[in-house]
């Protein structure tokens, strides 16, 4: 075990920090990561949007959108999702394993957020703090913890775990077809191994 730097929050706070503080600013990516999915609202120019809207304006920025969720989403978040055809389009990128239980956000692939909340509006949203569940997480830019959290996501979001999943007669849309092949990329993390960087020897010096 190591120590790492990190910040544990609750509440309201995770709304805060996780969307308000991180996902709406992002710059290049965010992966989100969550076993339901919901038509949470947040607050963007002074006044409360739909999740999908806010989505929307980050993928005309350029952002590399991702979600990896456990279910079908709420109808209400399909309706304002079918509505943006930019998302449609593949500005965000949406894929389900029913085994997705673990919540995640990675902001730029140097922040991330893991804990208990989900893409809802009692969860990550913007619910009262009388009526929104009572959620758990930290938040931290510590390398080897974002690095671990990707190397899972991108081990689920490529297909890999298809192929030796027991669930896959059970699965309603299997990532990775039936005999279909799963692309190596050089340098690719696998699951559970943290990703090192390997660096030029005239930097080791």
């Amino acid at each position: 075990m190591r120590p790492i730097e990190a910040e544990l929050l609750a509440g309201s706070a995770l709304y805060r920090e996780v969307v308000l503080e991180k996902l709406l600013h992002a710059r290049e990516s965010v992966w989100m990561a969550t076993a339901n999915v919901k038509a949470m609202f947040v607050e963007h120019g002074g006044r409360f949007v739909p999740l999908v809207e806010v989505l929307d304006k980050l993928a005309a920025k350029g952002v590399a959108l991702r979600l990896l969720h456990a279910e079908l989403p709420s109808r209400p978040f399909r309706a304002a999702f079918d509505k943006k055809a930019r998302l449609v389009a593949g500005g965000l990128g949406l894929k389900v394993c029913p085994r997705v239980h673990f919540k995640a956000v990675v902001v730029d692939g140097a922040w991330a957020y893991l804990g208990s909340a989900n893409l809802t509006g009692a969860g990550l949203g913007a619910k009262s703090d009388t009526v929104r569940n009572f959620e758990l997480g930290f938040v931290t830019e510590d390398f080897d913890v974002i690095d671990r959290v990707t190397a899972l996501y991108e081990a689920v979001w490529s297909g890999a775990e298809c192929r030796t999943c027991r669930l896959r007669a059970v699965c309603p849309d299997p990532i990775l077809p039936a005999g279909g092949r799963l692309e190596q990329k050089r340098g690719a993390a696998r699951l559970g191994k943290a990703r090192r960087l390997r660096r030029h020897t005239s930097e080791t010096r």
